[in-house]
């Protein structure tokens, strides 16, 4: 039975008032994928009366924020799994054409910003309601942050929205700690004593701390006024939430209050992972979306399964250490076993694993040796400058896992889509397992520069593991018989990337190796990463050195003009990359007269904008967009057809969705899918032998790939 959405699925389960309603920017999907699922599946087995209200209607008279009534305990919002910034606008700040976490794959169901747009509208009807925020966009904005839509720093999330309380990082423990603390009415007192919370206190609340273990970080205003401030909080921050065992609490000022965040939680026991996986749910989207067409998110990931959460990879552009955590928390065997075998008895289940992953795919149970050594290391990776000796990255426990996943009966083929970490490479056979059993004949990695200079500021390891990568792979190939190919991706504009280390990319990865890209992603500079960090201060906040940033739309387009021609189409393998090109083309979208958007707010809002990106001005905000479409059209946006809402209809050109930053909610999905999404329409488009399969099994070449993960 899935969770009730509507007041008829309330009374039909006998009940006359909820404890907990949950709101969410995406569609509702009973899965362990998806945020609001697991938090409400949660929830409802420590015995709470949940509901969840997916993609609420801002724009009209606000009834579906009103149809669930009051909740006894509290309103819990989240943005969905990805942050609604990410999931609306392109790096070149496009707005995008779709919406993969909506039925039809529909944009215009969530609000910019949707966490404090849906808690500003909740705080105004029913003002004594207790309002919890969580997942991607609130846990990654706790503090002041850089917004690279409108240019310029924001506060914590809590003081733009009035919420009352935040969870950041994985909420499932958090969140039945808050249900229970609130069982008697909204106490400040005992909420305010939880690990892993944030929230608005006054300066005698801060007074009464223990200083010892208490972080004051710069105020917003003064990060605000000098730059420098911001990075040096940056850098407190990541080393915080970097240790095993962090105390101390964080306390940052804006105006006359001050942002708390308390200690994180210790990561999840196998035992605890294990019982959020194992909930009864339904593994399928509500039944409200029948006939409303497929959603793309969960076409992709219906027929995999995740083994473990968290990276210590550290990567400079990525959140999910900042958010899942830098440690590894791995699920049992037989939790893992025991979904792969729920998955073979779904109705439309072909054979075929799409992805057996995680953030990053071959991190199943690794760890320090020593965990002392880990108690007392600040380092935010274990893999650069280089591997950490204390690290234990064997891979045996993986292929072991791999292999009983293979014995189970009606699996024919289980993919591994999610990123592999060649750098994590031991001396098992790994890889030659990987690609003779686990490939659907498209190995994808992401070694993401060339040039070690760029590299070193990614925090990504040397070019040439990738070279060797390459070689091995290609040398399994021709022993084993197999026409698979190896699909690098790259980022371009990122902090300390300038023209001429593209140029030496391209030499070395179209001319050297022969490699025709599909895609060069250019950075999104995402809240509470290194890479926003040195985009917005121009400097590492570790070093202070200073570092080249490319800002403008001009300069982004002259680094991707080296990969793609003034037609938008890839520069092949061993051709001159356009160096010269004036302006030269990129692929955005078939629309590409589609307006673009830079929010109007802040201080440091984009009114340059026209300077910096002369053929797309900012028009109008998604808002306005949508409401001229329903004024043209004559639809009405008081319809209540289900999803027949306004500016539903303006999408239906294909955009560059930058998969690189499509993140996980309160549960930790999420990735790549857009790219992995075109390998798939590709590959099931194309002969067999032209993408490297076997055209004799078009299930084979079904299954190129899902959300990736780093």
């Amino acid at each position: 039975m899935f969770l009730p959405t509507t007041i008829k699925e309330v009374r039909e389960r006998g009940w006359d008032q909820l404890d907990v309603i949950l709101f969410s920017g995406d569609a509702y999907i009973d899965h362990p994928a998806f945020g609001a699922a697991v938090i409400g599946r949660l929830l409802e087995a420590e015995g709470y009366r949940v509901a969840i209200v997916p993609q609420p209607n801002w724009r009209d008279d606000l009834r579906d924020f009103t149809k669930l009534g009051t909740p006894r305990l509290f309103f819990g919002i989240s943005a969905g799994a990805m942050d609604s910034m990410v999931n609306h606008y392109t790096a070149n700040l496009r707005l995008r054409h779709d919406d993969a976490y909506t039925p039809g794959g529909k944009a215009g169901f969530r609000p910019d910003r949707t966490v404090t747009t849906y808690t500003r509208i909740l705080k105004r009807l029913f003002p004594h309601v207790p309002v919890v925020v969580g997942g991607i966009e609130a846990s990654l904005r706790r503090l002041t942050h850089y917004d690279y839509w409108s240019d310029s720093l924001h506060p914590s999330i809590l003081t733009e929205s009035e919420a009352d309380l935040l969870i950041y990082g994985m909420g499932e423990k958090v969140v039945q700690e808050v249900a229970r603390k609130m069982r008697n009415g909204f106490n400040a007192k005992l909420l305010r004593k939880i690990r892993q919370v944030a929230f608005v206190a006054d300066r005698k609340y801060v007074e009464r701390l223990d200083q010892e273990q208490t972080i004051h970080l710069h105020s917003f205003e003064e990060c605000v006024a000098n730059k420098k401030a911001f990075g040096e909080n940056f850098a407190r921050i990541e080393t915080l939430s970097n240790l095993m065992n962090p105390q101390a609490t964080l306390v940052e000022q804006v105006g006359d209050r001050y942002v708390v965040v308390t200690p994180p939680n210790a990561t999840l026991s196998t035992e605890e992972l294990d019982h959020s996986f194992d909930l009864p749910y339904e593994r399928a989207p509500h039944p409200r979306y029948a006939g409303k067409g497929d959603i793309p998110a969960w076409e992709m990931i219906k027929h995999s399964v995740n083994i473990h959460r968290g990276c210590f990879g550290g990567c400079s552009f990525c959140t999910i250490s900042a958010h899942q955590g830098k440690f590894i928390n791995s699920r049992s065997e037989r939790s893992i076993l025991e979904e792969v075998q729920k998955i073979t008895r779904m109705p439309d289940f072909k054979g075929y694993l799409s992805d057996v992953g995680a953030p990053s795919a071959n991190m199943y149970h690794m760890s320090g040796r020593n965990k002392e050594l880990c108690a007392r290391c600040r380092r935010p990776s274990c893999l650069h400058p280089s591997k950490c000796p204390n690290l234990n990255d064997d891979h045996r426990p993986l292929l072991d896992l791999y292999a009983k996943i293979r014995d189970i009966k009606g699996i024919k083929k289980a993919f591994i889509g999610s990123g592999i970490r060649y750098d994590l490479f031991d001396d098992s056979p790994y890889l030659e397992t990987v690609v003779k059993y686990h490939t659907s004949g498209r190995l994808k990695v992401a070694p993401e520069h060339t040039e070690e200079r760029v590299l070193r500021l990614m925090r990504k390891p040397p070019f040439a593991l990738f070279e060797k990568l390459n070689t091995d792979f290609h040398d399994i190939c021709e022993r084993e018989g197999l026409r698979y190919q190896l699909i690098p991706y790259f980022i371009s504009s990122h902090p300390g990337c300038e023209e001429c280390d593209m140029k030496h990319l391209s030499e070395k990865v179209l001319g050297k190796l022969h490699f025709t890209l599909e895609q060069v992603q250019d950075l999104t500079p995402t809240p509470m990463t290194l890479s926003s960090v040195m985009f917005y201060t121009g400097e590492n906040p570790y070093t202070h050195e200073e570092v080249y940033v490319a800002r403008s739309q001009e300069e982004k387009r002259r680094q991707k003009s080296y990969f793609f021609s003034e037609d938008g189409n890839p520069i092949q393998s061993g051709a001159a990359p356009s160096r010269h090109t004036a302006h030269p083309t990129v692929r955005t979208s078939r629309q590409e007269g589609f307006p673009a958007r830079f929010p109007r707010e802040g201080k440091g809002s984009r009114k340059s904008a026209l300077d910096r990106n002369s053929d797309s001005a900012p028009k109008y905000t998604r808002e306005e967009y949508s409401d001229r479409r329903t004024r043209k059209s004559g639809s009405s946006d008081r319809s209540r057809g289900g999803f027949s809402r306004d500016g539903r209809e303006m999408r239906d050109g294909r955009n560059d969705h930058n998969g690189r930053e499509i993140q996980n909610g309160l549960n930790g999905r999420g990735s790549r899918e857009n790219r992995d999404f075109r390998d798939f329409r590709r590959s099931t488009s194309s002969t067999g032998k032209a993408a490297g399969k076997s055209a004799e099994n078009p299930q084979e070449r079904s299954f190129s790939g899902k959300f990736r993960k780093r």
